[in-house]
């Protein structure tokens, strides 16, 4: 059960023996509308006695009584699995990915790289969706993101040099059917978003199916984005 969460990386849970326990929070977001107190969670266990917080909070239960995987370090890994499962239509076709690879003007890492003989490379950036409003709506960012823009400005740049660039919305919350930017809170992404959409990037968002009881997150289908 959750009981808070403070100074962004801790969480305090009780567990089904009525104990408490601080437990690392992997989310260096606003979290909005994910911190339900007395509410359902799960974490994972590291196993290591030697890290100050070994447990990390992996999955919350949120208003509605949906699920969202709060740790946003699992997004790449969610896209990965499911470029390799080929669960991704539009980024099939290649037979090499790389990680964090530099690249652009303002000295970022794009988060995969694939490539394939006779093809353009394409870029993929990856962020994480956790953010709903209303029932069915999901927004991106949840805090006013420099970050977002940067990797906005440098996909645009891409598609201007001829290659690919893809804005991929991994969404980890299983009652968002759609995504969109959200212009309430950051309106220049909104904008930035709409601008890189007319340059020729591609935006895709996928869905994630959400079993803590398994032990089980990945991504399965495909939703729209709106803007």
């Amino acid at each position: 059960m959750l009981l808070r969460r403070y100074k962004r990386f801790l969480a305090d849970v009780r567990l089904s023996d009525g104990t408490e326990m601080t437990i690392h929070c992997p989310n260096t977001g606003s979290m909005r509308h994910c911190v339900v107190p007395e509410s359902p969670c799960w974490f994972s266990d590291s196993g290591n006695p030697k890290r100050k917080y070994r447990h990390t909070w992996e999955v919350a239960t949120v208003p509605g009584g949906h699920l969202a995987g709060v740790n946003t370090g699992r997004a790449n890994l969610l896209v990965e699995m499911a470029l390799n499962a080929g669960r991704i239509a539009e980024l099939t076709g290649y037979s090499m990915l790389r990680r964090e690879v530099p690249y652009g003007q303002e000295r970022s890492r794009i988060d995969f790289l694939l490539t394939e003989d006779g093809r353009p490379p394409c870029y993929v950036e990856v962020k994480s969706v956790t953010l709903m409003e209303q029932s069915g709506q999901g927004l991106f960012p949840d805090a006013v993101s420099e970050r977002g823009r940067k990797h906005l400005r440098e996909l645009m740049d891409i598609v201007r040099g001829g290659d690919r660039a893809v804005l991929l919305y991994c969404v980890q919350h299983t009652g968002i059917d759609w995504v969109e930017p959200a212009d309430a809170i950051d309106p220049a992404y909104g904008q930035a978003l709409r601008e890189a959409a007319a340059a020729g990037v591609e935006i895709v968002a996928y869905r994630a199916d959400i079993r803590p009881e398994e032990a089980r997150i990945e991504l399965t289908r495909p939703v729209p984005v709106r803007y």
